[in-house]
């Protein structure tokens, strides 16, 4: 395909979005599936960069790409490039089952993309199919590294082997995967288990009975509230630790968001995130840091984690979302101590991981990581005045590179503020109850915000003109 020029700024030709080519679209799909959540119907062939197209021909500045999963731009030349190589034809047409029959340059291709940026200290990596599976297969490394430990270098017993298939102990032991209030792991099944984000993602299912631990609930601006800040961090410490020691059910490993994301984009310190590493090694148990949508520069360092300084690194950092692969890195002592107790048929996919080497290339040739942190910070030396303007809209602004967010008042302004954002020609997301997030390719320049300013201030306007007349 040609490649087209981005646009300088939105362009909207229907009165509201999504206009009636969209709803048409939608209107056709609902009868196949569920479509209650959808906002709009894209056409990518016409995205470009950083702006989204949609059926109607509305280009929209893309603040919330795929849920925070574009890297790079729509249609990015070195993108393409991969996805028309013969090299991706040959993936596509001859998917492999890679734990068993990998090609030949399946290691040169993950040193060439997935090693190139590992975490450091950890130096090996389990592919997987998406984000909540990556969180799946963690859980189970763990868990079984955590009974490989108690239980010795011995074979199973007669009793573990008959029990487990009845789903009992001692073959199927009471062992716990610790997670944090609010936040988000996944939808699979034990995934789930772990979020604690919103009620309605687990009613009904049944579920684990795994501890959750308190995470800070920091008051802003930081600077204002240090001694408070300070004293929220601790408590959560050592309630932390508390649960560690009293847990009716052992604990196996513990997994954290660097920001918990679909939670609200709650923050917390780097002093804080190093107490917990402190606490887990205390108690033994293997700390998880789920990466899925931090990791790949969006907080201006390619893994979240890395700004936390870490004395002893993490055992396990999942991924997926902007790497557009998806699995963790791990140390080499959760490998399990038998074959195929890890495993599915793909475990992975060779497509996605040539995809996610063109990532890695353009972020490291383009110096995306730097961009970010520049545009970060212009965005919100931005946002803060507004915040002062514009109080009863807009607060609590907050954000590590361009991974920014603020609060609205309630829920029903921030859907207010949402809808008159992208009938300016802007799409955003929400998070948590009350949360705006921003969360924009990594290609996301000072030109860009000061579009979305430009909009931002109309809207505020609007809602004040509405609510609060003078």
């Amino acid at each position: 395909m040609a490649l087209l020029a981005e646009p300088k700024e939105p362009k909207i030709v229907t009165d509201t979005v999504p206009g009636p080519a969209s709803r048409s679209a939608l209107q056709q799909l609902a009868e196949l599936q569920d479509t209650r959540a959808t906002v709009l119907a894209g056409d990518y062939s016409k995205s470009v960069g950083n702006y989204l197209a949609d059926a109607d021909g509305n280009l929209l500045l893309d603040m919330y790409c795929q849920i925070a999963s574009i890297p790079v731009g729509y249609n990015n030349a070195r993108i393409l490039a991969a996805a028309g190589s013969p090299e991706m034809a040959t993936a596509l047409a001859n998917r492999p089952a890679l734990g068993v029959f990998p090609p030949k340059d399946w290691a040169q291709m993950l040193s060439e993309t997935l090693l190139k940026v590992r975490p450091a200290g950890l130096d090996m990596v389990f592919t997987t199919a998406h984000g909540s599976d990556a969180n799946e297969v963690a859980f189970k490394a763990a868990l079984m590294n955590y009974a490989r430990k108690r239980r010795g270098v011995r074979a199973f017993t007669e009793e573990e082997l008959a029990s487990v298939m009845d789903n009992e102990a001692p073959g199927a032991p009471d062992v716990a995967i610790l997670s944090f209030a609010l936040g988000f792991h996944g939808r699979t099944f034990g995934a789930l288990s772990a979020t604690r984000s919103k009620a309605i993602h687990k009613l009904d299912i049944p579920a684990f009975k795994w501890p959750r631990a308190p995470f800070p609930q920091l008051q802003y601006p930081l600077d204002k509230y240090e001694a408070e800040n300070a004293a929220e961090e601790a408590r959560c410490l050592d309630a932390l630790d508390q649960i560690l020691r009293t847990n009716k059910v052992p604990v196996a490993a513990a997994i954290i968001e660097p920001i918990q994301s679909e939670g609200g984009d709650r923050h917390a310190s780097p002093e804080f995130f190093r107490g917990v590493r402190r606490i887990t090694q205390e108690h033994d148990v293997a700390l998880i840091v789920d990466e899925v949508q931090t990791g790949c520069g969006a907080t201006g360092t390619f893994w979240a984690h890395e700004q936390w300084q870490l004395p002893t690194p993490p055992d396990m950092v999942t991924f997926s979302k902007k790497m557009q692969v998806a699995g963790f890195f791990h140390t080499r002592e959760m490998v399990p101590d038998q074959t195929y107790r890890n495993f599915n048929t793909w475990m992975g996919d060779v497509p996605r991981t040539l995809i996610a080497r063109a990532v890695v290339e353009e972020v490291a040739e383009r110096g995306l990581i730097e961009q970010v942190r520049e545009t970060g910070t212009y965005m919100l030396a931005h946002l803060r005045p507004l915040a002062i303007r514009y109080h009863r809209v807009l607060g609590n602004v907050r954000g590590q590179g361009t991974f920014v967010a603020f609060d609205c008042p309630t829920p029903e302004i921030r859907a207010e503020l949402l809808q008159l954002m992208r009938n300016e020609g802007v799409n955003m997301g929400g998070s948590g109850e009350l949360a705006v997030r921003f969360r924009p390719m990594l290609t996301l320049t000072k030109a860009h915000v000061n579009v979305f300013v430009s909009r931002l201030q109309s809207v505020l306007n609007k809602l004040y003109q509405k609510h609060w007349p003078q």
